[in-house]
């Protein structure tokens, strides 16, 4: 009876100690993106919490009818072979869920890959972001402006991450915003986003990268377009230019504060855009240039032999 007593409650003082947690951050949406994959999660949610409460309820329902003390006491329960119908609802109920949440799955991911839905006329903010051991560096090429750890975003128009690292592979990711997104060392990947609502959002690195992982994170503020434009015109009045020293110092190992610059370091050390694609190019027209000169040379051979 104790032990019982000591159950209930701990069971009690968990769910007291949980009501005053916060909202976690990828329920709390403030983006198309985010709100896409937070009413996918909830749907998850709510197709599990249905299977678990008709399975509980089969289960008390036979503990009920089939307890040893409801039956007499020669019963002897009738031999069956099988069961289409619990063997169809068996498999059946199964593939019909896993093919719809593949479906909707899959629809959720063409949707949160493409731009924001309601922003689709719009021209997107472009911003790369690159990370390094353990901090991360936001270029913007069209307003000449790089900062470290945090990032400033205006609302109401997408935004298109480009992503790399220059150290192991990271994960981008702002949970109201949207999920997250490798960035790695030899490419660029794309990652749209937008924010609805004015705010401060946590951003961090989702991917474990040494000992320094836990807090490379960055501050994101979101802000109308309008003081989005005096930030802009702030940090070009007040903020050093960026140099190709101070770059690599900032790629070095540890943790930094949040910093702003005026220029981005794409101008000294480019995104790896293409690269692989331009380095086959160049392999290829190689190879074709001698083999085309290989065939040259045998024919003028064959040529210098058959007397012509």
């Amino acid at each position: 009876m104790k032990k019982k007593w000591a159950f209930l409650t701990s069971m009690m003082a968990l769910v007291l100690l949980l009501s005053g947690c916060e909202p976690l951050l990828v329920l709390d949406p403030k983006g198309p993106q985010a709100e896409r994959q937070a009413s996918d999660i909830m749907l998850s949610i709510g197709i599990m919490a249905v299977i678990v409460v008709v399975v509980m309820a089969i289960l008390a329902y036979v503990l009920i009818k089939y307890r040893a003390s409801n039956q007499s006491d020669d019963y002897e329960p009738p031999h069956i072979e099988g069961n289409h119908i619990v063997e169809a609802i068996c498999v059946g109920v199964p593939v019909l869920i896993v093919a719809y949440l593949s479906f909707v799955s899959v629809k959720s991911n063409y949707i949160v890959e493409s731009a924001p839905v309601g922003y689709e006329d719009q021209e997107p903010l472009v911003v790369y972001a690159s990370s390094s051991d353990w901090k991360w560096h936001f270029s913007y090429p069209e307003e000449g402006i790089e900062t470290v750890n945090y990032l400033y975003i205006p609302t109401d128009r997408p935004l298109e991450f480009k992503l790399y690292s220059y150290g192991p592979i990271t994960s981008f990711w702002i949970p109201q915003l949207g999920g997250q997104k490798y960035a790695m060392a030899d490419m660029v990947t794309t990652l749209h986003l937008a924010a609805d609502e004015p705010g401060e959002y946590m951003g961090r690195n989702a991917n474990f990268s040494g000992k320094g992982f836990a807090e490379n994170t960055f501050n994101v503020t979101a802000m109308s377009q309008a003081d989005f434009d005096e930030w802009v015109e702030e940090v070009h009045e007040t903020a050093e230019p960026i140099t190709e020293n101070e770059f690599e110092k900032l790629l070095e190992p540890g943790h930094l504060g949040q910093m702003t610059f005026t220029g981005t370091h794409l101008e000294f050390s480019p995104a790896p855009e293409h690269e692989h694609h331009a380095e086959s190019d160049t392999e290829v027209d190689s190879e074709s240039e001698t083999h085309d000169h290989s065939q040259h040379e045998g024919h003028a051979e064959h040529t210098d032999h058959s007397g012509h």
